[in-house]
Order: structure tokens, then C-alpha cells, then sequence
């Protein structure tokens, strides 16, 4: 699945393609992201912050929802739990992102993520979304 979809752009979209879907539960699905040179999150050799982890773990959970882009754009990343990085990507290295739906209050969900290069662990963490528009099973 293209990540046309999605609200984000150039220079703000990390995610490439859904490499497993998560599927009714959404208890795990996988995203791809090619980290480049020519990026403006690069804009070198390896990503210029730790925290585009947390960016890219929740435009990955946004893709596996389907990419709504209307209701991604009246929400927000609202907050990250738990984040740990041991380094940045590189230039030409392909990541995984894997996550999973870990919890949902109204309209505030957390996303479990970790984010690979390889077999090697780059960042795990969780993200909290409060998601934007009607929310399904929100108490009103």
C-alpha cells in the first residue's frame, strides 16, 4: 500500500509501505521507510533527531489504519512514553517499523513501536495519538 494516502509530505513523511497489515485487531503490523541522503530529515548522512522515531512510529500506525487523511489532519501526536533510541539511521538503510495498538481512551490511543535496520533495534516506544473527528466506541 502507497503512502499516498497520507496528510504528510515532503519533507515530513517517513513511512513508504506496508509491508504486513495489522489487520482487524491491529495487535501488530510492519511499515517500510528507506531513510535518504536527499532527505530534509537526513540532510546527510543519518536522521538529525532521535525524536523523528516517534514521528515515524506514528505515521506508520496512521498507514496501517489506512491513512484517512482527513481525520489525520484534525489530529495530533500528543504525546511519547517510555522512548529509548540506541542510534541513528543512516542514509540508504531500510527500516522496519512495527506496531501494534496497545490502548484507547476516547479519543487518545497508544501505539507500541520499535523501529529496525536489519535484525538491529534503532528505537522502541510508545506514541500517543489523540485522533481527530468521530471517534469509534468513544464515550460522548
Amino acid at each position: 500500500m502507497p503512502t499516498a494516502a497520507l496528510p504528510h509530505t515532503y519533507p515530513f513523511r517517513f513511512v513508504d509501505t506496508v509491508s504486513e497489515p495489522a489487520g482487524a485487531s491491529f495487535s501488530g503490523g510492519r511499515v517500510r521507510a528507506r531513510v535518504s541522503a536527499n532527505g530534509r530529515a537526513a540532510m546527510g548522512e543519518s536522521w538529525g533527531s532521535p525524536l523523528l522515531f516517534a514521528e515515524a512510529i506514528a505515521q506508520a500506525a496512521l498507514l496501517l489504519e489506512g491513512g484517512d487523511p482527513e481525520r489525520a489532519r484534525s489530529g495530533f501526536l500528543a504525546g511519547i512514553e517510555n522512548f529509548s533510541a540506541e542510534r541513528l539511521p543512516r542514509a540508504g538503510e531500510t527500516l522496519e517499523i512495527s506496531v501494534r495498538l496497545a490502548a484507547r481512551f476516547g479519543p487518545v490511543v497508544r501505539f507500541d513501536g520499535e523501529v529496525l535496520s536489519g535484525t538491529e533495534v534503532l528505537a522502541r516506544g510508545s506514541v500517543l495519538v489523540r485522533q481527530g473527528g468521530a471517534v469509534a466506541g468513544a464515550a460522548g
